[in-house]
């Protein structure tokens, strides 16, 4: 057996058994893919996969139990891989950073600007999604750490560690009738039509939740997953807009724009850093956390990697 079999095997499940787009991922050939799997399976003395006729159907229980083992092994080679890196390459490497479009746009500019200072032989590469597209590109093994809101600690595959803490804000236009409420209530917010996230980002489930709470039905005017688009349409009056603090706080005092902190409305949000199960993290893998939030310290990243608690709240 050989690492060549065990990735097509791990291929062929990621790609819903279809082996044409195995082979398209693998830059290799299906009939080498099934020859590879259909020796693997005769050398272990089980079917790891049923099939109908040459197509995979499902994976049988036993393979179930192989695809535990193929994913540990290769796991860990891809750690030696970057064990290798890390003492040949002391100062140089690539940081893959899963995020959504808040973070990139308003919490990842400074910290990562001063991980290019310290490390200037370290690229960089940000992967934005919604907030389950970022744990998929870490279980993916895409990025090497990811920065989120949502979903992140649904994932029994994630080591999750809380980041830093946030609150919602209301930006209406300068000369808007609730402009100089200081505290607005939930029923004047859904009086009006509202600008906001999609479903999937950026607290939006608070929002909802604590309109459903009060009994009341938002009028939902327009939903994205990008801040300065709300920001834009509030702009042109298509209604009031409910984003992120972070997404606010450059907007000039005497602007266009007017925010009004909603944190007494829908509660604190909490963003969390994950890395991947299993994973080795680099030394300036280490160093981003720290220059995220000044909890993240080696020491706690490394006994929440070793599976020292799971119970790290802020």
């Amino acid at each position: 057996m050989n690492l060549h079999q065990f990735r097509f095997v791990q291929e062929a499940v990621r790609r819903n058994l279809n082996l044409t787009e195995t082979a398209k991922a693998l830059h290799t050939s299906q009939p080498g893919i099934s020859k590879a799997i259909l020796e693997l399976e005769e050398e272990l003395g089980i079917d790891i996969f049923a099939r109908h006729g040459k197509r995979l159907r499902r994976v049988t229980e036993p393979g179930q139990e192989v695809l535990k083992s193929i994913d540990i092994i290769l796991r860990e080679v891809a750690n030696l891989k970057r064990i290798g890196d890390e003492f040949s390459k002391q100062e140089a490497g690539t940081l893959s950073i899963a995020t959504t479009h808040t973070q990139a746009r308003y919490i990842l500019p400074g910290p990562v600007a001063l991980l290019r200072r310290r490390y200037p032989k370290v690229q960089v590469v940000l992967h934005q999604g919604t907030p389950e597209q970022v744990a998929r590109m870490l279980m993916a093994e895409t990025a090497d750490v990811g920065l989120a809101t949502e979903s992140l600690s649904e994932f029994d595959e994630l080591v999750t560690l809380p980041c830093y803490e946030w609150q919602h804000a209301i930006v209406l236009p300068r000369g808007h009738a609730l402009a100089g409420v200081e505290r607005p209530t939930l029923e004047q917010v859904a009086a009006e039509p509202l600008v906001t996230y999609h479903p999937t980002v950026t607290g939006r489930s608070r929002i909802d939740a604590a309109f459903a709470r009060a009994r009341l039905k938002p009028q939902i005017a327009l939903e994205a997953l990008d801040s300065d688009v709300i920001k834009t349409y509030v702009r042109l009056g298509l209604g009031a807009g409910i984003v992120a603090e972070m997404a606010v706080r450059d907007e000039p005092p005497d602007g266009d724009l007017v925010s009004l902190a909603a944190g007494h409305l829908f509660g604190r949000n909490v963003a969390r850093v994950a890395f991947r199960k299993g994973a080795y993290l680099r030394h300036f893998v280490y160093t981003f956390a720290e220059l995220l939030s000044e909890r993240l310290t080696r020491a706690l990243i490394q006994r929440a990697m070793s599976g020292g608690g799971a119970d790290y709240q802020m």
